[in-house]
């Protein structure tokens, strides 16, 4: 199971004004599960999204980047179709063909053009997309379109996970009661620059498309940019961002707005809910581990500090093990490819515990402290670089049997 994690209660998940949501069961991968996904927008609805920074990036992120590209008022983006169980990722000319297709088809159904469509896809790689079983779908994700379905959109866009993942929170702005609703789905081949990760986020608040689009990048930059669950960036992550516009809000504007602020700290807070599930919930994952790099000259050099801990087998599998074997530590703060680091000036904590300073093992350090805090399902790992002012924070988790198994076995 996830570490302590327990999924937003399905009652609790609160509809967006403006978004409807269809699920069907397409057959793509197994029998008889929920694997496709319809999202429906009304015209008021302006969309922001960012996406994986993988050079062999899948077919729908193509076609969904060139279809939000020339987006705007007089051609809004309609609706998300989503599918599980295949990436059509490694498919070459005839999965951008397919990508293509899916969205002519749901066009067709919606009664808009196919660039009104963002496409998305997550599964198997090099596998070709269902095309037949995918088009005889979507009559009944169309047939199922209901405001209040978020709870089983975030099922049916599972694969890995062991849970689903959806937040929902309200905030007044101006006096007007606004909506945030979020889902997300990832377990496993998680990284930041994205990863096998997709999220949808919408919001019923009036903002402009500058500041939508500014939104989506520094929430990215500050939740699921700072996630990672074994350090491979998939083919097929997005993470989009809906505003439809119809809460009533005076319509923000400026950045300098306080609305602005508040909306943002909004999405950053559902965002980050739904980023650290993910973590949770990694393949095989027993522990959630906060990484935090303080005192350094920038976040750039404490964002190298941090992965190179986090994304080391080693330090994840002594994790693992709750074995306090924090040597591992400080050989990948050194393997980190900080120009001049002084080794005898930091400091390494796990938790409140001082494992190690001037160089070495702290005087104080026991090792019945480290292995207290190892056995934990939640640890802080904390280094105090004590060269500058910059500071960063990711989420990770450890390194299990199970995740190789999961792996081994995911085509099965």
């Amino acid at each position: 199971m996830p570490v302590n994690f327990t999924p937003f209660p399905s009652e609790q998940l609160l509809s967006v004004k403006g978004v409807s949501l269809g699920i069907a069961e397409a057959g793509i991968k197994k029998p008889g599960r929920r694997d496709l996904l319809i999202i429906t927008l009304d015209e008021s609805a302006k969309v922001a999204g960012v996406f994986t920074q993988n050079g062999f990036c899948a077919a729908p992120v193509i076609v969904a980047k060139e279809h939000l590209s020339k987006a705007g008022p007089k051609s809004p983006i309609r609706a998300l179709l989503v599918n599980t169980g295949n990436a059509n990722a490694g498919t070459g000319n005839e999965g951008i063909k397919n990508s293509r297709a899916t969205c002519v088809e749901l066009a067709r159904l919606l009664g808009c053009d196919s660039q009104q469509i963002l496409p998305f896809s997550t599964g198997v790689i090099m596998e070709p997309l269902p095309l037949k079983k995918i088009v005889e779908a979507l009559p009944v994700a169309v047939a199922n379109l209901r405001p209040d379905n978020w709870f089983a959109a975030s099922r049916a866009i599972m694969t890995t996970d062991i849970v689903p993942k959806a937040v929902s929170k309200q905030i007044l702005l101006d006096g007007i009661t606004v909506t945030v609703t979020g889902i997300a789905k990832g377990s496993g081949m998680i990284h930041p620059n994205m990863a096998t990760m997709l999220s949808y986020i919408a919001t019923d608040a009036g903002v402009s498309q500058a500041l939508l689009d500014e939104i989506v990048q520094n929430v990215a930059d500050n939740s699921f940019n700072r996630i990672t669950v074994d350090g491979d960036t998939s083919t097929n992550d997005a993470f989009i961002l809906i505003g439809t516009d119809q809460a009533g809000n005076p319509l923000i504007l400026k950045k300098a707005d306080a609305a602005f602020a508040a909306l943002q700290d909004a999405v950053l807070e559902v965002a980050v809910q739904l980023a650290q599930a993910i973590v949770r919930d990694g393949e095989g994952a027993t522990k959630f581990i906060t990484v935090r790099i303080e005192g350094g000259r920038s976040q750039g050099e404490c964002a190298k500090v941090a992965y190179a801990i986090a994304h080391s087998p080693l330090v994840k599998t002594a994790f693992f093990a709750s074995d306090p074997n924090l040597g591992r530590i400080l050989a990948s703060i050194g393997n980190a490819g900080i120009d001049g680091l002084d080794v005898n000036s930091l400091q390494l904590y796990l938790d409140d515990v001082l494992v190690a300073n001037n160089g070495g093992r702290a005087p104080g350090y026991r090792e019945e402290d480290g292995q207290r805090v190892m056995k934990q399902s939640e640890i802080t790992v904390r280094v105090a670089l004590n060269r500058g002012l910059a500071s960063t924070i990711i989420w990770t988790c450890d390194l299990s049997y199970d995740y190789v198994k999961i792996n081994a076995d995911y085509r099965s």
